[in-house]
């Protein structure tokens, strides 16, 4: 599998996200844990210090896994990964501004707070909506770094994107085809 080969990566993010309300849940859900995640990095030490950026904005661990998150999504789909970019750094520019009003004493709290209800809502949409185990099980990169994207594509795919022409059609005979080998599969060991 490509590292940017966004068919392929969308196919199987897809075919582990096939019921309308598993799907759904991870639009609600995704995006707050990244923002979380980053509440979390923003209390590491900063890596590189400017001048001219508000004091709360730090150039840590925080910053340099938002950079590259907005890079990858760019380099998926530029367009599509431009809005993921500039949602990132959004969330990253909130992310600071919160973590420094809380600090950290309360922070870690919400963050665990918030990490458990989503990821939690996320398992119960695999088990009791999706039947199928959370694609992190099979590709840990789905869970952490792809899955924000993704969540994002979904939603513009419903007002009517395509990275290009034939995408969504591409995509939908993969997601079948897994889905129906892993049926096969699930089938036969349970036989």
């Amino acid at each position: 599998m490509g590292l940017l080969d966004l068919e392929k990566h969308f196919a199987f993010y897809g075919a582990y996200h096939n019921n309308a309300f598993n799907v759904a849940i991870h639009m609600l859900f995704v995006w707050p844990i990244l923002f979380t995640g980053q509440m979390i990095l923003y209390f590491t030490p900063p890596l590189l210090t400017l001048g001219f950026l508000p004091s709360v904005l730090l150039l840590n661990w925080g910053f340099f896994s938002t950079l590259f998150y907005a890079l990858f999504y760019v380099a998926l789909d530029y367009k599509a990964g431009s809005l993921a970019a500039f949602l990132t750094f959004f969330c990253w520019v909130a992310s600071s501004f919160v973590s420094s009003s809380l600090g950290f004493s309360l922070a870690w709290k919400v963050v665990l707070a918030a990490q458990l209800f989503c990821w939690t809502g996320q398992f119960i949409g695999h088990g009791v909506f999706e039947k199928r185990a959370p694609a992190l099980l099979d590709n840990l990169a789905q869970a952490f770094l792809m899955a924000p994207f993704f969540v994002l594509l979904e939603v513009l795919q419903f007002v009517g994107y395509e990275p290009y022409p034939g995408f969504k059609t591409r995509v939908k005979a993969r997601i079948d085809a897994d889905i129906k080998q892993w049926q096969a599969k699930k089938q036969k060991k349970h036989s």
